[in-house]
């Protein structure tokens, strides 16, 4: 992709109830790790839409961020991680919702705009995300 004003490459980081509605968007650049922004898309999310259960991959897998989801009532259904001294278990049955979130991805990248990103500033092309993400929707 080449060098962009958010540094290399960049991030859309995600909080959906179904494979089509998408309720915020988070955009980071690509060096940034993914468990620095769970804070910033949790508060993202409409408050009509309260949060019951935060389903995430393996690369969120911290006490902190697991401490953070109880702090606020949240069930964490996280994997652990390989390394974990002591794996965590996780609600299997929920995590297979994690796929909903994937074929969301998936199909917001069917547009063009989204999967290469033409645009230079962050700030567009988050405008051109959320513009391809009311479009799902509306399908």
């Amino acid at each position: 992709m080449g060098r962009s004003r958010g540094g290399l490459t960049t991030k859309l980081h995600l909080a959906a109830s179904d494979e089509e509605t998408t309720l915020a968007v988070v955009l980071t650049p690509g060096q940034q790790h993914d468990s620095t922004v769970v804070d910033d898309v949790l508060a993202a999310v409409p408050a009509s839409c309260p949060v019951e259960a935060a389903v995430m991959d393996k690369a969120y897998d911290s006490d902190d961020i697991r401490t953070g989801l109880h702090e606020q009532k949240i069930q964490a259904v996280i994997p652990s991680k390989t390394n974990r001294v002591k794996p965590i278990p996780h609600d299997q049955k929920l995590y297979r919702g994690r796929n909903c979130v994937e074929r969301l991805i998936g199909k917001l990248k069917q547009f063009r705009a989204v999967a290469t990103r033409y645009d230079k500033l962050a700030s567009t092309f988050l405008s051109m995300v959320h513009l391809v993400a009311a479009f799902v929707m509306a399908r």
